[in-house]
């Protein structure tokens, strides 16, 4: 990574300097296929010329260019030396004129980190896959250009490749002569242009919209994949969402889709969930389910797909300067995307899954070391990859959904689409937005702006409740507090909620009223006098982006009564205020194992059920004191057994229980019987032990030295695909032997030679809950290998080693120190892989906090 970086100020400085008018851009990739070329990285030629401006003739700039070689470097007809212009990553521009032409004819390499032109060889049949990702600075690696996203102009690509293959970029695109060349796209950033490539499984549709002027808008509609998933493509289902999206867009932003055709790619050893290169998406391709999944499968997939096509508007038609505003695509697009999926899908319940999911991402990011203000000071390159974080999307959605509560919906949308008509093809600032915002609501946003964009932390509230001598409420008042490190407390709009038990056991809401909480203490008046509540749940609603405690009555009451509530949304922020309060050693592991298993079973949103299975799972290995958690093993393994058998067979229900009991089987009964259930000697009624099922029922196998490696090349032989690849890669080092982990870490840290999907698979077996002891060596080998780790590898590969090898299993004492060793002696170490570190040890300090907790709950 050395040399790559670029430095806003260095940004800024180019974009006041140079102005761009297009880009032509020549790839072959023909040397995809066929043997490689030799002991360096397999190449392909990609020759660029870009036309720009200077309003200083004159001076001089560079070039953005990641390569292993450059062959021709001409600037304004005069050919320069590529050994004196080119360093490895950037190409010196000396006496500038008013107008120039750079052409630059270089040999770029293939990637196997998902970063730039990655290069996918499929383990089933041979073929190989291209597609670029590009986000935040990854063209440079394909073409030559000016990596910044406030450099807009319309590009031209056109690309050579084997006979047989078809070639998508962004444009529309048709082959002559050999050739693919595709139309000149309308102004774009340089990390949303895309290419794909390859023998890939293609299927087509249209959109049709007549507006109320008359006009018709058609929008050719594509879906691609590997040829080798094509039988477990579901394009008619990804079609609907995005027919639905489209109208759902057009309805509310009265702005036309601007980039010609929509074509949806699903790609091999993706990184990202998904990308939102204009008429050209891509996305990892465990979109396309190979087997049985729940719903909430498909409504993540549906909230993907829209979140993308918000990007269309929010990203790509109008984009930040610089990525210190990326909360203007990213929180618009993670906010629209649930806004549409509930307007315009079947999943009316997304909000749900936002307010039990994604915001759970986010009060664990708002309360890390590292935690920034949503507007975000993004000094670098560095900065920036790591800033695609739980608080940029999720915290940055739940902000815009409290901002609609201020605003109001419609003067939210209006704002919304003058933004656009404002700022089309063009780059934005905080500033743009708020002022539409103001000019459609009528408040002032700046005061709202301070609070929610430009502080970081969360509050928490809590209910204060006084009863008269008659059992009534006498006052009810909501306090709120913040963290010492962040001690904002910002306005807020929220619900509060009374909840008591009716004559059929059922907890329900008997009285609500809505209230500008701030300050510390606030008292909400409209609920004086109500009949004296049995649960207070304050963010009812959840209309705004907080952390809900409960008083003692309302704690007492979901102990007993949690699965009496009938309402799925106050059941879902209920669960999410009881696993913050256990992450903040407030509420004992074991209790919180407690409650999934006493109630989890009744809990109807599958999405909700799923999170709980992952709750309790982490409760039980990062905060569980060390010597309960032989006990919690076998209450969840029991637990999940039991709701498995009584599931109604065939249901989401089953199929969620069981890849919990999975994930938490340990003992020899448990073991035995999804090896049964593998071999087909044991029968559970109605579940369908599915190719995907089998790898989940195989990795506790194999963690507890239940099968080999033979039994695991069998398997792999059963699904010789590239996602059974994967899943026996995680499979064969989950396996508890030194030699194995020796193997495995010698694969992930020591070599490169593993693709990014291969490491990211190594890693997710490595350190097994059951193998503390195994894995406790490592601790010191990690510590002495992450700075080299970050120097010599990609970004990607970096985060992926610094975070997912990070001794987090070795919870003690001895860990924290270290950590906090290699943290005073490496003061000058790259500031992302500081923060990685630094949030690891975040995590570890919380668990031990929480183990503590947890132990003190013994001797009650």
């Amino acid at each position: 990574m050395p040399g790559e970086n670029l430095s806003r100020d260095e940004a800024r400085e180019r974009a006041a300097l140079l102005s761009v008018d297009g880009y032509e851009v020549s790839l072959d990739v023909r040397s995809a296929t066929g043997a490689a070329q030799g002991d360096g990285p397999r190449t392909f030629r990609s020759v660029t010329t870009i036309r720009f401006r200077c309003n200083e003739p004159g001076a001089s700039s560079f070039a953005d260019l990641v390569a292993p070689s450059v062959t021709a470097v001409s600037l304004n007809g005069r050919d320069l030396d590529p050994s004196e212009v080119f360093d490895g990553s950037r190409i010196a521009l000396e006496d500038l004129a008013a107008d120039n032409e750079l052409v630059v004819d270089a040999q770029c390499a293939y990637s196997r980190t998902g970063e730039g032109l990655h290069r996918f060889v499929d383990p089933e049949d041979g073929e190989v896959y291209l597609y670029t990702q590009y986000e935040p600075a990854d063209s440079r690696r394909v073409f030559a250009n000016f990596e910044q996203p406030d450099l807009k102009a319309p590009f031209r690509f056109e690309v050579r490749a084997p006979e047989e293959w078809t070639v998508w970029s962004n444009g529309a695109g048709e082959r002559a002569d050999g050739v693919w060349r595709f139309a000149e796209t309308k102004p774009i950033s340089t990390y949303i242009t895309c290419v794909v490539a390859g023998p890939y499984h293609y299927v087509t549709d249209s959109y049709e919209r007549v507006f109320e002027d008359g006009t018709r808008l058609t929008i050719p509609l594509g879906a691609m994949c590997r040829k080798g998933l094509a039988p477990h493509f579901d394009a008619d289902d990804v079609f609907l969402v995005t027919k639905q999206g489209l109208d759902f867009f057009h309805d509310h932003f009265d702005y036309p889709y601007p980039f010609g055709k929509y074509d949806q790619a699903f790609v091999p050893e993706y990184n990202l969930g998904a990308m939102e290169n204009p008429g050209l998406v891509t996305f990892r391709e465990e979109y396309i389910f190979r087997g049985k999944v729940t719903q909430a499968s498909y409504e993540g997939r549906a909230n993907v797909i829209l979140h993308e096509m918000a990007h269309m508007w929010f990203g790509d038609l109008v984009t930040m300067e610089w990525w210190d505003d990326l909360w203007l695509k990213e929180s618009f697009a993670d906010f629209m995307g649930t806004f549409a999926n509930v307007g315009a899908t079947r999943f009316k319940d997304a909000w749900i899954t936002f307010a039990n999911r994604r915001k759970a991402w986010a009060y664990r990011a708002d309360q890390l070391p590292s935690t920034h203000p949503i507007t975000a000071d993004i000094r670098d390159l560095e900065d920036a990859k790591l800033n695609f974080d739980g608080i940029t999307y999720a915290k940055g959605a739940s902000v815009l959904k409290q901002l609609v509560a201020y605003v109001g919906q419609d003067a939210f949308l209006e704002g919304a689409r003058r933004y656009f008509k404002r700022h089309a093809y063009g780059n934005t600032r905080l500033g743009d937005l708020l002022a539409v915002l103001e000019e459609t609501s009528g408040r002032d946003m700046s005061a709202w702006a301070r609070s929610w964009l430009q502080t970081a932390g969360v509050n928490a509230m809590t209910p204060q409740v006084l009863l008269s001598a008659e059992g009534r409420v006498d006052e009810l008042a909501v306090v709120q507090e913040a963290a010492e490190s962040h001690p904002e407390l910002r306005p807020h709009r929220v619900a509060v909620g009374l909840y008591r038990r009716t004559g059929d056991g059922a907890l329900e809401r008997y009285a609500r009223a809505e209230v500008d909480v701030d300050g510390p203490r606030t008292v909400v008046a409209e609920l004086a006098g109500a009949e004296a509540p049995e649960l207070v749940l304050v963010n009812d609603d959840d209309l705004t982006y907080c952390k809900t405690r409960f008083d003692e009555t309302s704690l007492a009451t979901l102990r007993e009564h949690l699965g009496a509530l009938t309402d799925p949304l106050a059941r879902a922020l209920c669960w999410s205020a009881l696993w913050n309060m256990t992450r903040d050693a407030l509420l004992p592991a074991r209790d919180f194992t407690g409650l999934v298993l006493r109630f989890a079973g009744r809990e109807s949103d599958i999405g909700v059920l799923q999170m709980l299975h992952a709750w309790a799972n982490s409760a039980l290995v990062h905060y569980a004191a060390p010597d309960w958690r032989a006990t919690g093993g076998r209450l969840l393994g029991e637990g999940a057994l039991r709701e498995l058998r009584d599931a109604a067979p065939g249901s989401e229900q089953q199929l969620a229980w069981a890849r919990f009991f999975a994930a938490v089987a340990s003992d020899e009964a448990e073991l035995a019987l999804l090896r049964g259930l593998l071999e087909g000697t044991e029968k559970i009624e109605g579940l369908d032990v599915d190719q995907e099922l089998r790898w989940a029922f195989l990795e506790p196998l194999a963690a507890h030295g239940a099968a080999d490696e033979a039994a695991l090349a069998a398997e792999l032989a059963r699904d010789d695909t590239a996602s059974g690849k994967r899943h026996q890669v995680r499979c064969l080092a989950a396996r508890p032997s030194p030699a194995v982990k020796a193997q495995a870490w010698a694969q992930v840290v020591e070599s490169d030679a593993l693709s990014n999907a291969l490491v990211e698979a190594t890693i997710a077996g490595f350190a097994q809950p059951s193998q503390r002891e195994l894995v406790a060596p490592y601790a010191r080998k990690y510590f002495a290998a992450i700075e080299r780790v970050w120097a010599e590898r990609s970004i990607q590969i970096g985060m992926d080693v610094v975070r997912g090898l990070f001794p987090s299993l070795r919870d003690s004492q001895d860990t924290l120190d270290a950590t906090d060793a290699w943290l005073s002696a490496h003061q000058d170490a790259a500031p992302a892989l500081r923060r990685l570190v630094l949030e690891a040890r975040d995590d570890l300090a919380r668990a031990l906090r929480g183990q503590a907790c947890d132990s003190a709950a013994a001797g009650r």
